[in-house]
Formats: C-alpha cells, sequence, structure tokens
C-alpha cells in the first residue's frame, strides 16, 4: 500500500527556516509530478509548491522566493525547504500528486511563532 510520510515540522520563529520531507514510493517520486500542500484550521488544504517529473517548479504567490521543493530520488523523499517563514505560513503540510492523489498521510505540523 501506498503511504506518504511528512516529517520536518516544528516549532520556530518569524524569519526563521524549516526542511519538510516527504517519503513517498519511488515511482511517484520518479515519474510523477509532486507538491506540498498546507492546511491551517478552518481552511481547505492549498497548494503551496510542485515539482514536475523533469524538476520544473510553481510555486503559490504567498511563498515564492521563499520555499524551494525539490526531489532526492535516491532517497525516495520530496523535499521542502521553507526560509524567512511567517506567521501566516502555520499550518499542516502535506504532500501528495497534484494529478491523482493518493490517500492523504498526517501532515507534519509548522508553527511560525515568537
Amino acid at each position: 500500500q501506498v503511504q506518504l510520510v511528512e516529517s520536518g515540522g516544528g516549532l520556530v520563529q518569524p524569519g526563521g527556516s524549516l526542511r519538510l520531507s516527504c517519503a513517498a514510493s519511488e515511482s511517484d517520486i520518479s515519474f510523477n509530478d509532486m507538491g506540498w500542500y498546507r492546511q491551517a484550521p478552518g481552511k481547505g488544504r492549498e497548494l503551496v509548491a510542485s515539482i514536475t517529473v523533469l524538476g520544473r517548479t510553481n510555486y503559490a504567490d504567498a511563498v515564492k522566493g521563499r520555499f524551494t521543493i525539490s526531489r532526492d530520488r535516491a532517497k525516495n523523499r520530496v523535499l521542502l525547504q521553507m526560509n524567512s517563514l511567517k506567521p501566516e505560513d502555520t499550518a499542516v503540510y502535506y504532500c501528495n500528486r497534484p494529478t491523482n492523489f493518493r490517500s492523504w498521510g498526517q501532515g507534519t505540523q509548522v508553527t511560525v511563532s515568537s
């Protein structure tokens, strides 16, 4: 059974950085687009970053210039480097295939607060 497991979240002060990691199947990591999503309490999930099979990336305006999505095929991981974090970035972060969702993982909590 394919599973998505997110990790790397935590509590960080505004302006700080975190690196999130998504463990996924080799086929999804290597041969599918992958994305990072986030969901704040009472809000819907939003796509914040995506990466295509060939490595082209797209970002939501709210995170552009601050977040970087990448993949590590050797480790079957999709990463999200988050810099210059803002309180508005506080959410549970998930990974998934933008084109054909798999079952959602538990996500990893990111809290940006002083």
